[in-house]
């Protein structure tokens, strides 16, 4: 896993899904209730210390959930390297690095590399 770097990026409200497909081919499907429960701010990991760290593994086994907490309100890209979102709740803190997005992939082969 060499290339840490999106060829597209889709958002789908409807579907709840992050969808990235990386340079090397590879594509992960991030749900949104995911994505908020692997959030890598400070608030959320628990201290400065714990920013970017991997989440536990129970956060992948989680039930899905729409709730304001888990509901897209905005995306952004930050330069070139990673993404914030802005959740209906206000939480807007956590900056997803490409790194971070391929270690999190929750499909079977990447959940199987990183755990």
């Amino acid at each position: 896993m060499s290339d840490f770097n999106p060829a597209s990026i889709t958002a789908n409200r409807q579907t709840r899904l992050l969808v990235l497909t990386w340079k090397d081919g590879h594509v992960s499907q991030y749900p949104f209730a995911l994505l908020r429960r692997a959030c890598p701010c400070a608030e959320c990991k628990g201290g400065h210390e714990k920013m970017g760290s991997l989440p536990e593994p129970e956060v992948f086994a989680l039930p899905d959930e729409n709730t304001p907490a888990t509901r897209l309100a905005q995306i952004e890209a930050v330069g070139a390297y990673a993404l914030t979102i802005a959740w209906e709740d206000g939480h807007h803190f956590g900056i997803y690095n490409w790194r971070y997005l391929r270690e999190i992939c929750p499909c079977q082969a990447c959940r199987q590399a990183y755990e």
